[in-house]
């Protein structure tokens, strides 16, 4: 086989992303995508362009942000890779060691339902205001003034260096992070053994695994970008851990719940989560939530 072809999005983090994973594979040619058409909250267009690219032989193996691919893919493609996974959190930057820190009536900067959603749930007294960009983007304009914090990824800060910023990060529990989240997920055409074979090379069994449970609760619980859904697996001991999260955009309503289970079957684990938070209420919280879009 000739190089192989790297699709990515054109921001500084996606191109560091893709960096590595070229770096991993010996050597590869990353080709940065047009991003595609959508809404602002429309996560999936992050990764539409490049899939484009691939159906259409401009790129053989694709390199997305994991939390951005929706649970369910074109026709023709396949998720064929995880490299080794980053810290899954989501971090605080701002003048405060934790939450609890915060003034009343803080402004803190996010334009995640889900961080949103979790954030109302534990101080509902925070001031959201939304903030877009990228990670530079949104530092600046936290730097500027115009919040008193901001959550974002550790995994983007880490793999932009910029993890020393970080005031605290949240615990599982307490927000928990999309699915996918510090993970890379790589995608080719599913009739394209040897681009499957060169990205395996690249794969972290733990982080696979992970994901795996994570994609699985989603698409039981039948979430979507329009959601205020966390869900998050670490392997502890000989145990794989899932915990889950959804709840209102204003937090006012919310379900959580936590399983753990055979690593070997991370599917399965990811359906029983789903399984449970269903019925203490996911499913009406969602349509809810959906609805408040």
């Amino acid at each position: 086989m000739s190089v192989l072809r790297l699709g990515s999005r054109g921001s500084t983090l996606a191109l560091v992303q893709a960096e590595s994973v070229a770096a991993a594979l010996g050597g590869a040619e990353v080709v940065a995508v047009k991003t595609a058409d959508g809404e602002a909250g429309d996560k999936a267009r992050f990764v539409r362009g490049v899939e484009r690219a691939i159906l259409d032989r401009e790129v053989e193996l694709g390199v997305h942000s994991a939390k951005d691919v929706p649970a369910e893919l074109p026709d023709g493609l396949a998720l064929v890779g995880v490299p080794g996974r980053e810290d899954p959190t989501d971090a605080f930057i701002g003048d405060a060691g934790s939450l609890e820190e915060l003034a009343e009536g803080a402004r803190v900067g996010t334009a995640s339902l889900r961080r949103g959603s979790q954030l109302l749930a534990l101080r509902p007294d925070l001031e959201l205001l939304e903030l877009r960009g990228n990670v530079d983007t949104r530092l600046a304009k936290l730097a500027d003034g115009g919040y008193d914090g901001v959550v974002l990824a550790s995994a983007g800060l880490a793999r932009l260096g910029r993890l020393d910023e970080v005031s605290f990060r949240f615990e599982l529990e307490r927000m928990t992070p999309a699915p996918g989240q510090g993970c890379l997920a790589l995608e080719a055409r599913d009739d394209d053994g040897e681009t499957a074979a060169a990205a395996g090379r690249v794969t972290d069994r733990s982080a696979l695994t992970e994901l795996t449970a994570e994609r699985a609760a989603v698409r039981a619980l039948e979430a979507s970008c329009d959601t205020p859904v966390g869900i998050c697996a670490r392997h502890e001991g000989d145990d794989l851990v899932l915990v889950g999260y959804a709840g209102l955009p204003d937090g006012s309503i919310w379900v959580r719940d936590r399983v753990a289970g055979d690593p070997e079957q991370p599917a399965a684990l990811g359906e029983s989560l789903a399984e449970r938070m269903l019925a203490a209420g996911a499913r009406e919280i969602l349509e809810r939530a959906e609805a408040m879009a």
